[in-house]
Order: C-alpha cells, then sequence, then structure tokens
C-alpha cells in the first residue's frame, strides 16, 4: 500500500507537470511560427515612439543586415517584413486593419503554425495577392477569387489606393489578431505605402532554445545607435505571464501531492511501526540507543521511499509516452479559434522534483511514529511481544 501511495503520487506528478509544459511548448511554438518569429531587429526607437512615426523609424537598406544574420550558424532564415495600417475596401463597407507586407516563400517555411482554412497561401510572382484573416474576411464577406482594396496614406500623407486579389483567408492561434491582420506581399506593401525600406527583419532559428544566445550574437555584430533587438518573449509578454501562472498551478498541485503521499505513507508507517514495537523493545533492552533504532526505521522508510519512486518515475515515464502516442485532443483555449492535440512532455526537471518528493515525503512521514515509538518505555514495548 505504501509503495502504491508513492508510485501513484511520483507518477501523478510526472504526468500533471509532462501536460503544463507541452501546453507552454505550444504556446510558445504557435507564438513563433504565426506571428513574430524568434527574433525581430528593427531601427533604433522603433518599438517605443514607432506606432507614431512608423516612417522615422524604417530600415532603409536591410539587405546588408539581412546577409549578416543569415550568417550565423543557429539561424535558420531571414526575412523583411513591411507594417501598416489600412482600411479594406470591398465596395459594400470599410474595415479597418492592421496588414503586413511580407516576402511569401520565406513566410511559408516560418508560419507553420498558420492554417489556411480557405484557398491558398500567397505566391511570389504576383504582389497584387491578399490574404485575410478570418475575422477580416467575416467582417467583409470576402472570399477567394474576389477583389478588395486597400486605402492608406504614404509617407508624404497622401492618400493612396490599390486593388488586391483575395486568395486565402488564414488561421492563428489568437481570435484577437485574426479580427484585424491581412497580409499582402512585400513589394505590394511597399507600392502601396511607397516606400522603399521596412519595418522589420525577422529571424527564424532552428531551435528556439537558441534564441538567447544568438541575441547575444546580434547585439556584438550589429550596431547598437542604428538597429534594436527583440526577441520572442519581449514581444509576446502574454507568454511570461501564462508561464507565471501555469508554474504556481503546478507548485499547488505538487504540495497537493505531497500532502496526500505524507498522509497515505504516514498511516501505513504509522501501523507498521506499531506493529514492531515489541521488536524494538528488544533491540533497546539489548543496549541499542533510541537514536539508533530512530534511524534505523528512518533508513527503512528512506529505502522504501527509493524503490516507491523509482518505480513512480518509470511508471509516469511510460504512461506519459503511451498517452502522447495517442494524444490528448483539446478545445480551443481563449482568445483562439483552433483546437489542438495535447502531449505529455517527460522534462529530465519535473522528473527529478516527482522523484524528491516521492522520496522526501516518505521520509517526513515516517518521522513522527518513529519518534514516538522510540520513547515508549522499554517494559511497554516488550509487553507488545505478548
Amino acid at each position: 500500500m505504501t509503495l502504491a501511495a508513492i508510485m501513484s503520487g511520483v507518477a501523478g506528478l510526472i504526468l500533471s507537470g509532462g501536460f503544463v509544459e507541452d501546453s507552454l511548448h505550444q504556446l510558445r511554438e504557435a507564438t513563433i511560427h504565426s506571428q513574430l518569429g524568434h527574433l525581430q531587429i528593427y531601427r533604433t526607437g522603433y518599438y517605443v515612439f514607432g506606432s507614431q512615426a512608423p516612417y522615422k523609424y524604417m530600415i532603409n537598406a536591410p539587405q546588408h543586415a539581412i546577409d549578416q544574420v543569415r550568417g550565423l550558424a543557429e539561424v535558420d532564415d531571414v526575412m523583411a517584413r513591411l507594417n501598416f495600417s489600412a482600411v479594406l475596401r470591398n465596395g459594400k463597407a470599410d474595415i479597418p486593419i492592421q496588414g503586413t507586407g511580407i516576402q511569401p516563400e520565406e513566410e511559408a517555411k516560418l508560419g507553420t503554425r498558420i492554417t489556411i482554412i480557405d484557398g491558398r497561401r500567397l505566391a511570389g510572382g504576383n504582389p497584387y495577392e491578399i490574404i485575410l484573416g478570418e475575422g477580416v474576411a467575416k467582417a467583409s464577406k470576402l472570399r477567394p477569387g474576389e477583389r478588395a482594396s486597400l486605402l492608406t496614406s504614404t509617407r508624404d500623407g497622401a492618400l493612396n489606393e490599390l486593388d488586391f486579389d483575395v486568395v486565402g483567408v488564414f488561421r492563428s492561434f489568437s481570435k484577437d489578431y485574426d479580427a484585424r491582420a491581412v497580409r499582402i506581399p512585400l513589394a505590394g506593401a511597399q507600392e502601396l505605402l511607397d516606400v522603399k525600406g521596412v519595418n522589420a527583419i525577422v529571424v527564424s532559428l532552428k531551435r528556439t532554445e537558441a534564441t538567447n544566445a544568438v541575441l547575444l550574437e546580434l547585439r556584438k555584430m550589429l550596431d547598437s545607435r542604428e538597429y534594436e533587438i527583440k526577441t520572442w518573449n519581449q514581444l509576446a509578454d502574454f507568454y511570461d505571464k501564462t508561464v507565471a501562472l501555469y508554474r504556481r498551478q503546478f507548485l499547488v498541485l505538487q504540495l497537493i501531492i505531497l500532502m496526500a503521499v505524507i498522509l497515505s505513507v504516514a498511516n501505513a508507517v504509522n501501523m507498521t511501526i506499531f506493529e514492531r514495537s515489541g521488536e524494538f523493545g528488544t533491540l533497546m533492552a539489548m543496549g541499542n540507543r533510541a537514536n539508533v533504532i530512530l534511524r534505523l526505521a528512518i533508513m527503512e522508510n528512506a529505502l522504501l521511499g527509493l524503490l516507491g519512486s523509482g518505480a513512480g518515475v518509470v511508471l509516469g515515464i511510460l504512461l506519459a509516452w503511451a498517452i502522447s502516442i495517442v494524444g490528448i485532443p483539446m478545445p480551443p483555449p481563449p482568445n483562439s479559434n483552433s483546437g489542438y492535440t495535447a502531449l505529455i512532455q517527460i522534462v529530465p526537471w519535473v522528473v527529478v522534483s516527482a522523484f524528491l518528493v516521492g522520496f522526501f515525503a516518505t521520509v517526513v512521514a515516517a518521522v513522527l511514529p518513529a519518534r514516538r515509538a522510540v520513547r515508549m518505555p522499554i517494559v511497554d514495548a516488550l509487553r507488545q511481544n505478548q
């Protein structure tokens, strides 16, 4: 019974911790591969003042910086973007949108978490194509094969309007983003705004874990007076808040399982030590000190904790592997239209912490019953042999 309690507690921690880590991993990768990339390079000052004066903080000759960044070992691809605000017109209604001029081929490799729900992606040869976020498509009642126009102001303050062919409707992980976003080829965006520069250089990496290392290399490579660099989590501050929330929830779960294991083990250990009171009395009558008996009882339970926690780790990993093969269908999270399939990630720190919780819970549960047993008068303890 004691081993079963320890094993179930440790396995439960591994499964719940792996589920939380997978949820955070899915959110991280969705954020990177649907909107932000791993890093973004701006003209110094754009991040703070660019929304008020976008034309003042443009990168007018981005190719030199792109070529420098592309040479880094961890960099998978580099692409330019031009962000703008405009009005989408379909002949019946005017809808304010946030547009992005992109390089279609490079963005297709980065945007693996963007789903085309109708039509197709942008092609590289035609600058007058447009894809609409799902919310924009619903609001404008536009579908692939129809035409729409974008109206915006240029750097000089003049109004400019261009017609585009709607070729697709996309869905990202964020419903708010899809409700206002459209994408057009970079050449079309530059013609619409009458500019030759870009707002941002987006860097896609081979491994998300290399983000901070590449950030340090880029800061050494690029002049800080000309460029500023932001990582994906600096641009998506909601991610850090979500991580903090999930970590606290998992901590509470660890404490609950810790208490459950302590109570379950304490009950079993208390019964065992009570039944062995006669044995302890005999050992003390033969001259063994109380601290020797106490150490004996704790060492026995420490071995029990090692066995139970080790078996719990094996059970948890096997269950995580089996569940991940099948997957857990999840409904769309808040502010999203897309569900996903959750897995149970086997994370080293979660496995280690689960093992330690099971082990120390067993040891702690043995302390009070063992102390009570060794404090029993020897005569009373010997009577338990009758």
